[in-house]
């Protein structure tokens, strides 16, 4: 008996010293109050942002995306595979029960008589185990089957916001193409009466051969552009074809791109936006994941309690299984403690505390790079904006050079030499102010995505 007590004594004092405490990691990095460049009024997310372009052809295919796309439909069925898990994981929380029916038949010689004595047996059984959970090992295991749940909802969460943003890009310079084209056979059109007045003259006498032939060739250079488009276009057609989850066929699109305007930013964006990007969600869950693991990793390495009961009815007729059998039961504890496999469970503690290092690590990787994204947006809206400005300006002046050229050849005043580089001028511009206008709107749909949304209009 006194050896008992002091057994007793010196597990009470193993366990009151055992101890699953993991240091926590941060629920989230510091976030500064504000990006390099001060954009402008606070302002709260908006979910369907791709509609403050006000496209309707725009917001159809995004919803079809969303509803067909296969990376979003494997996203989202990953997140059934998680959530099963999840109740897998929480079912081992709860006591195991089983019970059974048997039936025996024998014939054994009689102590008494010698004779063969034929006998049945009817038993009826109902076991149950339990193992409690005394250092939180099983339910910090369902804290990480939760936490991982989680991870995979932003997961598909993400995958939703860089199919929605794909696709909104692909739009928008697909309507880019379409501008292209349409100022190329414009520009095709101009070429073609400077080619023929061009002609008149040379045959009438009034200018050489080379102007006609400088004239037939700037057309020619126009026309070639016109196929190389269209190869384009239908090129972009089939690429969000298959990013909405369609066969590659034609996009309807009835907005034309100079009526597509570039959004105005707010007065301020608030760094804290960045909270509900989806990567970021998933980088923490997964980190809170990790935490959790290594805490139940821990705890595997302490002595455990197990309690199991069972009970048998037994009758050697069957319907008396019920009415009258003898009653068995037994009821019993254990307290158990790892020993040969204990360098195998402290291993497995080292691998959870690399897992979770590695899941910090990359929660402070992606939570920077976020911050790299939106600056980088920011900057190429801010950029753009001016160089679009800039390029509208010397659109204007290009145009009226090119009238006054077009006026001083056709009176005999100028060569046609002055015409043609008035041309020239215009029409690369007008390709660049489209090609930058395009970029300013994939610099927002880029702004939008890296904040994970949109925002609304502040007061």
């Amino acid at each position: 008996m006194k050896g008992l007590r002091i057994a007793a004594a010196v597990l009470a004092a193993v366990l009151a010293g055992c101890s699953t405490q993991v240091d926590k990691a941060p629920s989230a990095l510091p976030i500064p109050p504000q990006w390099r460049d001060r954009v402008g009024p606070s302002a709260p997310p908006e979910a369907a942002w791709w509609q403050a372009f006000g496209d309707a052809d725009l917001n159809r295919l995004v919803d079809q995306a969303l509803r067909h796309n296969p990376d979003i439909l494997i996203a989202r069925s990953r997140v059934d595979q998680y959530r099963a898990q999840l109740r897998a994981t929480e079912g081992d929380n709860f006591p195991t029960l089983s019970g059974g029916v048997a039936a025996a038949r024998q014939r054994a010689l009689s102590a008494a008589t010698g004779q063969p004595n034929d006998t049945s047996v009817f038993q009826g059984q109902l076991q149950a185990s339990y193992n409690v959970d005394l250092w939180g090992a099983r339910s910090r295991s369902i804290d990480a089957a939760q936490a991982t749940l989680e991870a995979q909802q932003a997961a598909a969460s993400a995958a939703e916001l860089t199919i929605a943003s794909s696709v909104a890009s692909g739009y928008m310079t697909l309507c880019a193409l379409d501008e292209q084209l349409r100022v190329t056979e414009a520009t095709l059109a101009t070429r073609h009466n400077s080619l023929t007045l061009a002609q008149r003259q040379f045959e009438t006498g009034y200018t050489s051969r080379l102007e006609w032939m400088q004239a037939s060739s700037e057309y020619q250079s126009a026309k070639a552009q016109v196929p190389q488009l269209q190869h384009q276009i239908a090129q972009q057609e089939n690429a969000l074809s298959i990013l909405v989850g369609m066969n590659p066929r034609e996009i309807a699109r009835h907005r034309a791109f100079t009526a597509i305007m570039p959004q105005v930013m707010p007065g301020v964006l608030p760094s804290a936006l960045l909270n509900r990007r989806p990567d970021i969600v998933h980088a923490q869950r997964q980190l809170l994941a990790a935490d959790a693991t290594l805490a139940s990793s821990k705890a595997k390495l302490l002595p455990g309690i197990n309690l199991t009961a069972s009970g048998t009815l037994q009758s050697s007729v069957l319907h008396q299984l019920v009415d009258d059998p003898f009653r068995l039961w037994s009821v019993g504890g254990s307290i158990l403690a790892p020993l040969l496999n204990r360098e195998a469970l402290t291993a497995q503690v080292d691998v959870s505390m690399a897992s979770r290092n590695q899941a910090l690590f990359s929660y402070e990787k992606v939570v920077r790079n976020a911050f790299s994204e939106v600056n980088n947006a920011l900057d190429a809206i801010r950029q753009g904006e001016a160089q679009q400005e800039a390029l509208r300006q010397q659109e204007q002046f290009v145009a009226d050079a090119l009238r006054i050229a077009t006026e001083r050849y056709q009176n005999g005043y100028a060569s046609y030499l002055d015409e043609l580089d008035a041309q020239r001028t215009l029409f690369a511009t007008q390709l660049n102010l489209v090609t930058v206008k395009n970029n300013l709107l994939q610099a927002q749909i880029e702004l939008y995505r890296a904040l994970g949304g949109g925002w609304s209009a502040g007061k």
